[in-house]
């Protein structure tokens, strides 16, 4: 099987440098955008992103904005989308499911949840 590609999406360089190394440590190709303005614009031009992990809270657009964008757009409605957040807010987590989203998991991203995103690809 081909090295998996993901989108990660967050604003927050901490949380992008914990999740790129927990990625890169399962052998998965992280490309990572500060925004989901910047992913749409990435994503029109990259065509073999398998699944994007974008932060909920973001300035501008929130990440169930991006995943909106996602699946209204032909072109991208096939990429499995997954939400993550630090907060455990049950209406947000409803809201992200069900518009689509794969699933939410909280933060920080932990090697544990490597196989269950791969799953979704």
């Amino acid at each position: 099987m081909a090295t998996p590609h993901v989108l990660l999406v967050d604003d927050s360089s901490v949380d992008r440098l914990v999740a790129m190394r927990v990625l890169k440590s399962c052998n998965i190709r992280v490309t990572i955008v500060e925004g989901p303005k910047e992913a749409l614009k990435f994503l029109e031009m990259e065509h073999d992103i398998k699944l994007i992990l974008t932060d909920y809270c973001m300035p501008d657009m929130t990440g169930y904005d991006l995943l909106v964008e996602v699946k209204k757009s032909p072109k991208l409605n096939h990429l499995s989308v997954v939400i993550t957040c630090t907060e455990d807010v049950p209406e947000r987590i409803k809201k992200c499911l069900d518009g689509g989203a794969k699933d939410y998991i909280i933060k920080p991203i932990k090697v544990a949840n490597v196989p269950k995103l791969l799953s979704y690809i």
